[in-house]
């Protein structure tokens, strides 16, 4: 079967999934293509008077994605609601446990309820897909212990299946690359100073896809494996080495391997991603600790 097919035939199934749980719903938004995607699935199903688009906004998450979020439901016609985040505010996501994002993601969805509570939704849905679940997600069971779904996981979608979805939908954001969380244990000034260290990357190389990696004294940047010859110019190394250095860092560099989901779990406690992969759950070598990152 095409794939363009297969996903047409999906959608409906995700049309049809909110009609046969009603409204008023709650959709987790962060402005990403897979909240999207579900965001606009609802509203076409349900009508988008019955849906509320909640996003959190918290330093945890780049500016730039609360700016994509209203974009989108704005396009959707959907009430978007903005509640600010207190994530840093938990001791359990402070200290920066491997498991950080399970607490991270508990709180989330504690302000989800408290939402769906004041407009009536009794469902409360997120944007995990299939795919998200081959790495270590535990953020993912943390919002399944509090009642939140996963509309995207049960019928089966792909990270493919879910841009393809966007762009059927029209969705602006359909080819945007995932954002990072910025998640460890550091300080509010640490998070400005990763997320002007992206930026200022992104700025400079052109990259799309973009993460700075906080170890401490060490700057390692990641962009998209196809993306790395945007970095080969002595000149402009000079000049990423010069700008990082005066945000503070004493060393910069560039991972050869280009970007890839969980890398900083090894320095967690899990086992080192794969380029293109997802995280797993592992143990780390002996005398390992863990280190500041820009999480995902």
């Amino acid at each position: 079967m095409p794939v363009a097919y297969r996903v047409e035939e999906k959608l409906l199934k995700l049309e049809e999934w909110f009609r046969a749980r009603g409204g008023p719903v709650v959709v987790a938004f962060s402005g990403g293509v897979d909240s999207s995607v579900v965001l606009a699935a609802a509203a076409r199903a349900l009508g988008p008077s019955s849906v509320y688009a909640v996003t959190v906004d918290s330093p945890l998450h780049p500016r730039s994605e609360l700016e994509w979020a209203r974009r989108v439901a704005a396009l959707l016609g959907v009430e978007h609601v903005v509640v600010p985040g207190r994530e840093l505010e938990d001791e359990d996501v402070a200290r920066n446990p491997p498991n950080r994002c399970y607490f991270c993601k508990r709180r989330v969805a504690r302000e989800l309820r408290e939402v769906a509570s004041r407009v009536g939704a009794r469902l409360i849905v997120e944007g995990t897909n299939a795919e998200d679940l081959k790495g270590w997600r535990p953020g993912y069971a943390a919002l399944a212990e509090e009642g939140v779904l996963s509309p995207l996981v049960e019928l089966g979608f792909t990270k493919e299946e879910v841009r393809l979805a966007a762009r059927l939908l029209g969705l602006p954001n359909w080819d945007k690359p995932s954002a990072a969380c910025l998640a460890t244990r550091i300080t509010a000034e640490r998070l400005r100073r990763i997320e002007a260290a992206e930026a200022l990357v992104s700025a400079l190389t052109g990259a799309r896809q973009v993460r700075v990696r906080d170890h401490g004294d060490i700057a390692r940047i990641e962009v998209g494996r196809g993306e790395r010859r945007l970095l080969f110019s002595e000149g402009l190394m000079d000049e990423l080495a010069r700008r990082l250095k005066e945000l503070g860092w004493r060393y910069v560099t560039l991972d050869l391997e280009g970007y890839r989901s969980g890398s900083m779990d090894w320095a967690a406690g899990g086992r080192p991603a794969s380029p293109g992969s997802g995280a797993s759950a592992g143990s780390s070598p002996a005398g390992s600790s863990p280190a500041a990152s820009v999480g995902r």
